[in-house]
């Protein structure tokens, strides 16, 4: 039996969710790619299960619900338990959005509330993404890509396509191709419209162009993830300095951490390091996306065998937001995986860290 690093290694490469199904050791269920259930997770289960008749109750104007659902997003950008925020707004947010639509007077009226209910959907994707409970994950996607398609709003078909891509990516390398056709097809549909589209519309299209380089890396394609990278700098580069989209976090500024991830993805441990180097990771003004950054960096300096230096991004990482680090495998993967380091110093930092973000028992 390989050492406890390897089967690590091994879990990641072949993206197996339980310890248990490579070992066959029920005692080792150690579970990589799935956070806790976060304490907030039945009401917004329930609310995503209901289905609030259209007399329900009265539902907030359109513009009531629009403004609640941008400070919403706000919120998740802004607070370190961003989880936790946004799971208390979102069963009212949910219940509102869907009565909203139901209530609609009008075809104007209703393709407004079916895309802010679709953006609703999106901010759920992001809270219920990597709990234990994929059933409800994948409802949560496909409503909100109907509620977009029914809007005929394209930045909300783009978002909802955002996401279902990377639900797809995420559910291994046999939906690689699945990811590929929703993502692909949506920059194809975007792509007439961007000579007179507005910002989020433009940022919405460069980010779906960074997802394609994801998935291309996830392959281990290079070429082909570079050359999305490029295309996506490029669409990065048409938006004002200081705009940084809503949702996605696409900008500018997120250029160096999508560098970044482009090279850990093709495990390439000197070229993360470097990109890493060169990204302004403080740049980054949403505390979650700052702390997915930090995780990325800590993938890359442990690729190139520098395991102090991955802690030390782990830790920056969980002063950034603690609820980002504790629902990531990979994170998740290197603590534990340093926690078994032939150096005293390295297991100690490792187990402090991996209590702190629950992997292992206080």
């Amino acid at each position: 039996m390989p050492k406890l690093p390897m089967v690590l290694r091994i879990a990641e490469a072949l993206r197996v969710r339980n310890l248990a199904e490579l070992t066959g050791d029920q005692s080792a269920a150690v579970d990589l790619f799935t956070g806790p259930g976060h304490v907030r997770l039945p009401q917004v289960r329930a609310a995503i299960n209901a289905y609030p008749q259209p007399t329900a109750g009265e539902s907030p104007p359109v513009e009531h619900l629009k403004v609640r659902l941008d400070r919403a997003w706000g919120a998740r950008h802004s607070a370190p338990d961003h989880r936790d925020v946004v799971g208390a707004l979102l069963p009212e947010l949910i219940r509102d959005a869907q009565l909203a639509v139901r209530q609609a007077d009008g075809g104007g009226e209703r393709r407004r509330a079916q895309g802010l209910l679709s953006q609703v959907y999106s901010l759920s994707q992001f809270f219920i993404a990597y709990q234990p409970d994929a059933s409800l994950l994948w409802r949560v996607v496909e409503r909100g890509m109907v509620a977009a398609q029914e809007s005929e709003d394209p930045h909300a078909i783009g978002v909802a396509a955002w996401l279902a891509a990377q639900a797809h990516r995420d559910s291994g390398p046999g939906h690689f191709e699945e990811a590929d056709a929703v993502n692909l097809g949506t920059v194809r549909y975007l792509d007439r419209l961007l000579p007179d589209a507005g910002d989020d519309v433009l940022a919405i299209a460069g980010a779906l162009q960074f997802e394609a380089g994801y998935t291309a890396a996830r392959r281990g394609d290079a070429g082909a993830a570079w050359g999305y990278w490029d295309a996506a700098r490029a669409m990065a580069e048409r938006l004002p300095a200081g705009y940084y989209h809503p949702v996605t976090s696409f900008s500018r500024a997120i250029m160096g951490a999508h560098a970044v991830t482009i090279a850990v993805e093709l495990h390439a441990g000197g070229e993360s390091v470097r990109q890493a180097t060169a990204a302004d990771g403080t740049a980054i003004p949403s505390r979650p996306r700052r702390a997915r950054h930090r995780i990325e960096e800590a993938r890359g300096y442990q690729l190139d065998g520098q395991a102090e230096a991955s802690l030390a991004a782990l830790s920056r990482a969980y002063e950034a937001a603690p609820e980002t680090i504790r629902y990531n495998g990979y994170a998740r993967r290197i603590v534990l995986e340093e926690a078994e380091s032939k150096s005293p110093g390295q297991r100690r930092r490792a187990g402090e860290l991996a209590v702190k973000i629950g992997a292992l028992a206080a």
